[in-house]
This record gives C-alpha cells, sequence and structure tokens, in this order.
C-alpha cells in the first residue's frame, strides 16, 4: 500500500468488488444469529446504504452523504443494541466475505483494521460485570 496513490477504493477493484463484498457480507448477516434479528426481512436498502458508505469509506465516490448526508453511524446505530458480541459478529462475518470476495494483503488488512474501529465505536449496551 505504501507508495501506491490510488485509494482503498480503487485497490480493491472498485464498485464491482465492493457491490460483491456487500452481498457476500449480508449473506452471512442473514445466518448470524447475533446479528439477524438486528435487521429487516428485506435486506434490500441496508445492503445499498452499507454500499453507498463503503464506497465512499474507502475513498471512492461520496455516495452516501450525497444522498443521506453526514454518516453519523453511531447515531444512527443508537437505536438497535448493539454489544461486543454483536460488533464482534459483525466482523466476523465481513472477515469471511473479504474471504470470498478475495480481498488480501496490506490493503485487507487496512480496510479491516479502519472496520475494526468502526465497528467498537457502534457498541452501545456493555455486558454486566
Amino acid at each position: 500500500m505504501s507508495g501506491d496513490n490510488r485509494t482503498p477504493y480503487e485497490m480493491i477493484g472498485g464498485a464491482d468488488t465492493l457491490a460483491r463484498l456487500v452481498d457476500i457480507f449480508y449473506d452471512h448477516v442473514k445466518q448470524h444469529p447475533d446479528l439477524a434479528p438486528l435487521f429487516p426481512d428485506d435486506f434490500t436498502e441496508v445492503k445499498e446504504r452499507q454500499y453507498q458508505f463503503l464506497t465512499q469509506f474507502l475513498g471512492g465516490p461520496t455516495l452516501y452523504s450525497d444522498i443521506h448526508g453526514h454518516p453519523m453511524l453511531r447515531a444512527r446505530h443508537m437505536r438497535f443494541p448493539i454489544g461486543t458480541i454483536q460488533a464482534q459478529a459483525w466482523l466476523s462475518c465481513m472477515q469471511k466475505a473479504m474471504d470470498q470476495a478475495g480481498l488480501e494483503g496490506e490493503i485487507r488488512d487496512h480496510i479491516f483494521d479502519r472496520l475494526r474501529l468502526t465497528a467498537h465505536h457502534m457498541v452501545n449496551q456493555w455486558e454486566q460485570q
């Protein structure tokens, strides 16, 4: 990645790769017992928003902001009970999706590290000690 002036979005192959990643990711989410209950039965809108967000998050066109305004991820997710279990489940599904979509190497690590920070930022429920 160092010395490469392309954005992560460009480095992974742009729109086609990202659309495939999002589709695969939500196939895993639908099956995950800790995540599926948080989502509607119809994933169409959720997948579209995720695609728009990840496009922008990875340095592609500002699709999400152009349509929905500032992402305000934490505020938009506060109505959902997200604990560390859900954050880890989300990351596990993304890891599997990245494997299946063929993302690998330094760029994959970079993207996953950023997503890990984001997933843990969404946590709004803490398990009792």
